[in-house]
């Protein structure tokens, strides 16, 4: 079967396995209430490129996509995932639900967001530092430990992760209503190949949560900025580590042939270590 048939029936069968295990979208804010802006014209789906995934654009209305692990051990840990796009669009399912399905099946419940775009990394920011916000002040009901929630991002979506794991002791925005009174600060991050971490401060505070970067040395646009970032975390003394693949590229996700393919197994120790499993 071709890729891009698979991806669209993988996609769909996601949504369909998800509805039936309590799979919930929900606004990451309230009408009316959304800080900054929106995007100009109606949200909708950039053509395919011949690959089958699904690419998202003109997004007004952020929404957070719950995707509860069994519940073996609840609560489970759990984290939002960000899906990559270059802030142009969300790659909603290579990057999001896909990811989703991953985390499920190793214990983790995960959220996928997706957020503003295009053009509006500030929304960006305040959907994710709302939204772990809000998941905390779900958490009960979610099934969800509150203090091992995470974050995911894929390209953009990784910087954007890197971002909400640096602002955290002020939100981007005032507080609306009481799902913005838990902390915004996620408990731990795993940013795979990030963009546009090239600009990242050197001033990083140590109270950073533990960061997983990983990339590989033939994604030339953007592994200098993870380079940087690694050295930032280690100089304001954030446990961090960096998983550096000779081959991989950029924007695989869960499909590399190259040497990054062994990254997910590299993430799931990763987090074993910090004990987020």
């Amino acid at each position: 079967m071709e890729g891009g048939v698979m991806s669209r029936l993988c996609f769909a069968f996601l949504f369909i396995v998800g509805a039936a295990c309590g799979q919930i979208s929900i606004p990451v804010w309230p009408e009316g209430k959304m800080p900054g802006r929106g995007a100009r014209d109606t949200e909708t789906e950039i053509p395919g490129r011949g690959d089958g995934f699904h690419r998202i654009t003109n997004v007004t209305h952020p929404t957070l996509t719950l995707f509860p692990a069994p519940k073996k051990n609840a609560p489970t840990p759990a984290m939002i995932v960000c899906p990559g796009g270059g802030y142009n669009y969300v790659v909603i399912d290579k990057e999001g639900t896909e990811i989703a399905a991953w985390l499920n099946a190793n214990g983790i419940s995960a959220l996928v967001l997706k957020y503003r775009v295009p053009h509006n990394r500030d929304g960006a920011l305040q959907d994710l530092q709302r939204a772990v916000s809000l998941t905390r002040t779900r958490a009960v009901e979610w099934g969800i430990d509150p203090k091992r929630l995470g974050v995911i991002g894929f390209s953009a979506g990784g910087h954007l992760a890197a971002n909400a794991s640096i602002q955290f002791e002020s939100r981007t925005y005032s507080a609306i209503d009481d799902a913005d009174q838990p902390s915004c600060r996620p408990d731990f991050a795993v940013l795979v190949y990030p963009a546009y971490l090239d600009g990242v401060r050197d001033n990083l505070t140590a109270n950073i949560p533990p960061t997983l970067i990983i990339h590989s040395e033939d994604d030339k646009g953007f592994v200098t900025g993870s380079k940087r970032y690694h050295l930032a975390l280690n100089a304001a003394k954030v446990p961090n580590e960096f998983k550096l693949y000779l081959t991989g590229g950029h924007g695989y996700a869960l499909h590399c042939t190259k040497d990054a393919r062994e990254w997910p197994q590299a993430a799931l120790d990763w987090l074993h270590k910090i004990g987020v499993q």
